[in-house]
């Protein structure tokens, strides 16, 4: 197992291409947990868009933003001073020079993170944002839209989905009562960057799989695509 690169300095000769892992996926279905898992094994960058989106949700309710108005939101946006970092072996966004934390998995955030992510204006900050991560160096990125939008280009792209009722349990167990199905819905069909599959990716229906499982059937396809 690698640990995580550092950033890249300045070399003579000229540096490999990052790599990109794009983990596309559901509500519930384990999309973080596989990301994770292949962070660690190929000493990777982990980067949970998800995450930027709940920041910026979470800043718009600091500031008394009314996620339904999309003008009061890129007002809120435009004052959201962000940064991004290296830190355990993931990518983080702070605002105003600290994580959030768990701030970000409250539930008014949960609530309101899908109204937030459907703002072009938003989505087109922070795609702009994770593009850009590759400084950093490889990656294995997660999120909604990573292989269909953010990096369309990358052969290693995957899109896992659960059961309906299997999501709602596992989010439920971790703490979390939100509605899987209406997020789900509310994120495939917003205008800009809806979920969907990218064309090329590979399936993986985690619901009567093992975490062990489902990370071993996808390393397994990424050595078949080369990596």
């Amino acid at each position: 197992m690698k640990s995580p690169q550092s950033e890249p300095s300045a070399s003579p000769t000229p540096a490999a291409r990052p790599v990109v892992i794009a983990i596309d996926g559901t509500s519930g279905s384990g999309k973080s947990t596989v990301a994770k898992a292949l962070a660690r094994h190929f000493g990777f960058f982990h980067v949970d868009t998800g995450s930027m989106y709940r920041a910026v949700t979470w800043h718009c309710l600091q500031r008394g933003a009314d996620c339904n108005d999309t003008a009061a939101v890129v007002r809120a946006m435009r004052e959201m001073k962000s940064e991004f970092r290296p830190i355990s072996g993931s990518i983080v966004m702070l605002l105003d020079g600290a994580d959030p934390g768990e701030a970000l998995r409250s539930e008014a955030v949960t609530q309101n993170v899908s109204l937030v992510a459907r703002v072009p204006e938003v989505r087109t900050l922070l795609v702009a944002e994770q593009r850009a991560l590759v400084r950093f160096g490889s990656l294995v990125m997660e999120g909604r839209d990573i292989g269909s939008v953010v990096f369309p280009e990358t052969p290693f792209k995957f899109y896992v989905d659960a059961d309906p009722a299997v999501r709602a349990a596992r989010r439920a167990g971790d703490g979390y009562a939100d509605q899987v199905t209406r997020r789900d819905q509310l994120d495939s069909t917003r205008k800009v960057s809806p979920l969907v599959m990218a064309p090329g990716a590979f399936f993986v229906d985690t619901s009567r799989n093992t975490q062990e499982q489902t990370t071993a059937l996808v390393l397994a396809e990424l050595k078949r695509r080369g990596l």
